[in-house]
């Protein structure tokens, strides 16, 4: 059984910085692949960005070169930079673990095995 627990979020005017953490529980965290998603207001929770337990990191192209996911195993934490930020990145973020052996599309979200409870970004105009 894995725990999330997001934090970082807030409110910031458009072009500004928020870095979101998301702290696990459990001694494996290592063995996880981390996603993290967001679900905007009257959408679909959507995938962002994954790092897996091998270090590879995919983004969506919306975000690419503006945001970067990151890791700490000794601290069992998963991180995401978000720079330039956009009114239309405004949305619930969530971060996701992925067991290693998971089957599943990694920007799908039946891929991944355990969800925070999210924290919220508002990019304001």
């Amino acid at each position: 059984q894995v725990q999330l627990v997001e934090s970082g979020g807030g409110l910031v005017q458009a072009g500004g910085s928020l870095n979101l953490s998301c702290a696990a529980s459990g001694r494996t965290f290592s063995s996880y692949s981390m996603g993290w998603f967001r679900q905007a207001p009257g959408k679909e929770r959507a995938f962002v960005a994954i790092i897996t337990w091998s270090g590879f990191t995919y983004y969506i192209d919306s975000v690419k070169g503006r945001f970067t996911i990151s890791r700490d195993n000794a601290k069992n934490a998963v991180y995401l930079e978000m720079n330039s930020l956009k009114p239309e990145d405004t949305a619930v973020y969530y971060c996701a673990a992925r067991g290693r052996d998971k089957i599943g599309i990694l920007t799908t979200i039946p891929a991944y095995d355990y969800w925070g409870q999210g924290t919220q970004v508002t990019v304001s105009s």
